[in-house]
């Protein structure tokens, strides 16, 4: 079946056979009254858009996916709309479209979009009242010429530190030009969130100045520490009784460090275990090491991390950290380094801060760690989640700036009806 959308008493098919025959982009928009709201920024459509949203994907789409589930409950007024890579150009269930892009070799699911212009004409067909976009690739140059075009606010939120990803992944000689690309498209951002003071000082440093901090929050129910059976993930595993778990739950993409926690377990020795949830399949590790594939329910995962005994994370160029948040959620106290978006979700009260990336000081962190009173941090953990990073205080905190984009805009002053 097409993609298919009411405008207007018309059905507007945008099936990937007939993209090329839409209208040329519009230049102007029509206003549209907004019936029963005295602020005019209520009752508004917000479409949000990445290439970082695949089956098996991380943080981006737990974020999106909260959103949404909170957007339904809280702000029922806002219409929310996902765009994002699939095999077709099509609806592809309520308020979630896809368009139709190839899968990347490798690429863990994901999809690489080949064409800003039908993405931004599905944008368009849209017809949202602003849009956020999640990264500057296919999708976030779509988006900002679907605003350019439609007169609405564009937000950008940077998920992802794509020069220190290029100099890592393929040398130092890519990060200049890739910094160079990433700073001129967020310049071009109506507004640009960040998720940490680390990322809005590199953006600093790239000259955006239109940022704000927007801390990522974490679902409480979910990530609980009731959700721990320590014995039943034991015997799943074949350890012993008097382990001490340590757990990592991410990609295997090289910037998590995978091997760096695994040589650090194995410097430790017993009693110490590592359990890597999602990372690490198909290699051989030591006996201390296991491997649990993608948990695509996120109640199985929870579990598994409220299970263990602490967090250990080693990627030191994290953008935010958004596992951090889940694990202390759950109760574990966090191993982490001392720089990035994890170093500003850690203190001493709640885990213990690592000074370099490499295996001696992750495991001089960990026996650190262990060394203290386990049952007060892993309190203090649940507590800090509670009090600083609910989601609800992300989102309330996004729908206000929404609401000042839209309120600030002449691009947009809806009418109210009269009475």
């Amino acid at each position: 079946m097409g993609f298919e959308e009411r405008r207007a008493g018309r059905l507007v098919d945008v099936s990937a056979g007939k993209l090329g025959v839409l209208p040329r982009p519009r230049t102007g928009r029509i206003e549209r009254p907004v019936a029963g709201f005295d602020d005019p920024a209520q009752g508004f459509h917000l479409i949000d858009t990445t290439m970082m949203y695949a089956p098996r994907s991380g943080g981006v789409k737990r974020y999106l996916t909260a959103k949404r589930g909170w957007l339904e409950t809280r702000r029922p007024d806002i219409r929310h709309t996902l765009v994002v890579p699939g095999a077709a150009t099509r609806a592809d269930g309520p308020g979630l479209y896809t368009v139709g892009a190839a899968k990347l070799p490798f690429g863990d699911g994901y999809r690489m979009p080949a064409s800003p212009n039908k993405w931004s004409a599905v944008l368009q067909l849209l017809e949202p009242d602003i849009i956020e976009a999640g990264d500057v690739f296919v999708p976030g140059h779509a988006a900002m010429d679907a605003g350019e075009a439609l007169g609405v606010p564009v937000v950008g939120v940077c998920h992802t530190d794509a020069p220190t990803l290029a100099a890592l992944h393929l040398g130092d000689w890519a990060e200049q030009p890739t910094f160079n690309f990433w700073a001129q498209a967020y310049r071009r951002f109506d507004h640009v969130v960040a998720p940490s003071r680390h990322t809005a000082s590199r953006l600093a440093d790239a000259g955006v100045d239109r940022v704000s901090v927007h801390p990522l929050g974490v679902d409480l129910d979910l990530f609980h520490p009731s959700r721990g059976d320590r014995g039943a993930l034991l015997k799943r595993l074949g350890f012993p009784n008097d382990s001490r778990l340590l757990v990592f739950a991410g990609r295997p993409a090289r910037e998590k460090n995978i091997d760096s926690m695994v040589a650090a377990v194995e410097m430790l020795g017993d009693p110490y275990r590592l359990v890597l949830i999602g990372a690490g399949q198909g290699a051989k590790y030591d006996s201390r090491v296991a491997c649990i594939g993608f948990e695509r329910a996120p109640e199985r995962l929870a579990g598994v991390i409220a299970s263990c005994d602490a967090f250990l994370h080693a990627n030191e160029n994290e953008i935010f950290g958004l596992v951090v948040l889940e694990a202390m959620a759950a109760g574990l106290p966090v191993v982490g380094p001392n720089k990035g978006g994890v170093g500003e979700l850690l203190d001493e009260t709640v885990g213990q801060l690592a000074h370099g990336v490499d295996p001696a000081n992750l495991a001089e962190a960990v026996e650190a760690l262990f060394a203290r009173d386990l049952d007060a941090l892993k309190l203090a953990a649940r507590r800090r989640a509670e009090t600083r990073h609910s989601w609800d205080h992300t989102f309330e905190g996004l729908t206000r700036l929404y609401t000042q984009l839209l309120s600030r805009s002449p691009r947009r002053a809806p009418m109210r009806l009269s009475a």
